[in-house]
């Protein structure tokens, strides 16, 4: 899986450049998101500006980074969410769990 990480503002930012989260990825995803989240702590945004498709287990690996940013005292929002995706996040009701920003500037003002 491709990730590229940026720091802004006192953020961590995590570009996802995949068009697709499932079974085949998502371990590496979970996997990244947890490393980036003991390291740093503080708040993980994650872009997904890129991905197209989403399954449950990328749901999952999403939902377990989220956990351990709140274990950490930080916290994971998600940026960037194509429709398709953000159907998903509706559909399970998880858009009720995350911080969902339309873009990267309004996930770093609402951080700050």
């Amino acid at each position: 899986m491709n990730f590229t990480l940026e720091h802004h503002n006192g953020c961590q930012v995590l570009f996802v450049q995949e068009e697709r989260i499932d079974a085949h990825n998502s371990i590496a995803l979970k996997t990244e998101l947890l490393q980036q989240l003991e390291q740093g702590g503080g708040t993980l945004i994650v872009q997904l500006a890129q991905v197209r498709f989403i399954d449950s287990s990328g749901l999952g690996a999403l939902l377990s980074g989220h956990k351990q940013a709140a274990l950490h005292g930080g916290k994971l929002v998600l940026v960037n969410i194509q429709p398709p995706v953000l159907s998903m996040f509706e559909i399970t009701r998880l858009n009720r769990v995350f911080e969902i920003y339309t873009d990267l500037d309004e996930a770093l003002t609402a951080q700050a």
